[in-house]
């Protein structure tokens, strides 16, 4: 993505540190935050300084390499920063081997980063396919280049169809209580990619009128049957879609696959913080006394799924 003319990544690596851009800080403030220890990439993950599963991911592969000389610790440590993406533990078994085989691991974690750029922008190739000339597009939640390190999985498409010219409209919802379709707003304004913030509760709204033409979202784990996790709020949009008719489509590379879950009654959703909820950019939104519950995550079956956007192609079955 380009900022102030330059490019830059959601995550990279500058000699024995990794750099993010700070995701709790924007779209207001554009700034740095700077890794030099496996422990402050625990904290980047479960602080969602970092966030969305391939860029998790990317994250704790280069969090193995810096916690390299306690490989088991890391890798117990970085487990437990955020339960539900399937693409954190498949970063760090695929360092856990690298390390095992003595490979260079920040060589290792840098061929494990720019894999997830080459698999986005496939998903984008193969996901534009469906996107017809003048279409309508929703997507929840952000699943661009900060999520993905580049390129994006649900909004990968979107950039190719943008690129090759085709006239898009993009529905973005908010995505409470992150506020991450705020960042999505953010990349379609620097993309140069026509759109509007909804509120989440409005996309029915939306698609009962008939102004939305194809949903796009992407997932943070699938099941071997199809059932796949997404940021809350996703279920319903699936739901809304089907009953209007619009086709529901999943973007994500093969590593968001988990096929040692039977179904989505196995995934784990990960439960959150009171003050997502009952605070917004710091300043307290409600009394003290209202109790909230913020599951962070939740899971939509595979029957209201159109197909699955992947590098490998798109899966119907």
């Amino acid at each position: 993505m380009k900022i102030d003319g330059r490019e830059y990544r959601a995550l990279w690596q500058e000699g024995q540190t990794i750099k993010f851009i700070d995701q709790r800080k924007l779209p207001y403030f554009f700034e740095i935050f700077t890794a030099s220890t496996v422990d402050d990439v625990a904290y980047a993950i479960k602080e969602m300084v970092v966030r969305g599963a391939p860029a998790i991911g990317a994250a704790a592969a280069y969090g193995m390499a810096l916690g390299q000389k306690n490989p088991e610790t890391s890798a117990d440590l970085l487990r437990s920063t955020r339960p539900t993406a399937h693409d954190l533990f498949y970063a760090i078994d695929y360092m856990t081997q690298a390390i095992d085989y003595r490979q260079n691991v920040f060589d290792a974690a840098a061929t494990y980063a720019e894999t997830i750029i080459t698999h986005c922008k496939k998903i984008g190739e193969n996901g534009e396919k469906v996107i017809k000339d003048s279409m309508r597009i929703l997507t929840h939640c952000n699943a661009g280049a900060l999520a993905t390190i580049d390129y994006g999985t649900a909004l990968a498409p979107l950039r190719i169809a943008h690129q090759k010219q085709k006239k898009i409209f993009v529905y973005a919802d908010e995505t409470r209580p992150r506020l991450q379709g705020l960042l999505t707003a953010w990349e379609l304004y620097h993309e140069g990619i026509p759109h509007v913030l909804i509120t989440d509760n409005a996309a029915g709204y939306f698609m009962r009128k008939k102004d939305i033409d194809l949903v796009i979202v992407g997932a943070d784990r699938i099941a071997k049957n199809g059932d796949f996790a997404n940021k809350i709020g996703t279920y319903e949009k699936a739901v809304v879609a089907k009953e209007n008719h619009i086709p529901f489509y999943v973007a994500a590379p093969v590593s968001t696959f988990d096929p040692k879950l039977r179904d989505g009654s196995q995934i784990i959703i990960e439960e959150r913080g009171r003050q997502e909820i009952t605070e917004i950019c710091g300043k307290t939104i409600m009394p003290e006394w209202v109790s909230v519950k913020n599951p962070a995550f939740d899971v939509t079956p595979k029957k209201y799924v159109t197909g699955f956007i992947t590098e490998e192609g798109i899966c119907k079955k």
